[in-house]
């Protein structure tokens, strides 16, 4: 399986795959990136992008963040990841690496896991209960969708600042939900 941009960022992903290795972590070939792994557990992989090498910790939520580097991962609960486009950049945060890949090996040994929110506890933004408060339709197509596909619009709506333009994306959800689609979904 050939992976889009490996071969720009080769160079930093062999760094970064031996400070994972050198942390006493094994490595597998998932999704077709290197990961790195505890007991047959996930712990870290390292995913190529178009514009940087990311080094994503599969529990980085639960991770001390002293450095701040890490950063959330869309709208992954669990997943934070440190982006790199260069090797000075690996070597400055060496350390910070070693030192996060030893605490989640700690996470995996203690057994705790990241606390996920169901889709039926994330707040509908009230731009987009109004809307459905209004039309049954529209109310009884989102209740249809999968719970994933409902929070896809939940986020969508909830993450503009001003209500004007919460109200205005709940709008044009509207012929979306009505399709039975999710928000990121393409029409077909």
């Amino acid at each position: 399986m050939k992976v889009p941009f490996a071969e720009k960022w080769r160079n930093e992903t062999d760094a970064l795959r031996r400070i994972a290795l050198g942390c006493g972590l094994s490595e597998e070939l998932k999704w077709g990136k290197p990961c790195f792994t505890f007991l047959k557990k996930n712990v870290a992989i390292v995913i190529p992008l178009k514009e940087s090498c990311a080094f994503s910790f599969f529990k980085g939520a639960l991770l001390n963040d002293p450095k701040h580097v890490l950063e959330r991962i869309g709208q992954s609960q669990a997943g934070r990841w440190i982006k790199f486009t260069s090797l000075r950049e690996i070597a400055a945060l060496r350390p910070t690496l070693k030192d996060y890949l030893h605490e989640a090996v700690e996470l995996e040994k203690s057994g705790k896991r990241v606390e996920i929110k169901k889709p039926s506890e994330y707040p509908i933004p009230e731009e987009l209960q109004s809307r459905l408060d209004g039309d049954a339709a529209l109310r009884s197509a989102f209740a249809a969708l999968t719970p994933g596909r409902r929070k896809s619009y939940i986020f969508h709506v909830s993450s503009a600042k001003m209500a004007k333009t919460r109200a205005a994306r709940a709008e044009k959800c509207v012929p979306m939900i009505l399709s039975g689609r999710g928000f990121h979904e393409a029409p077909g």
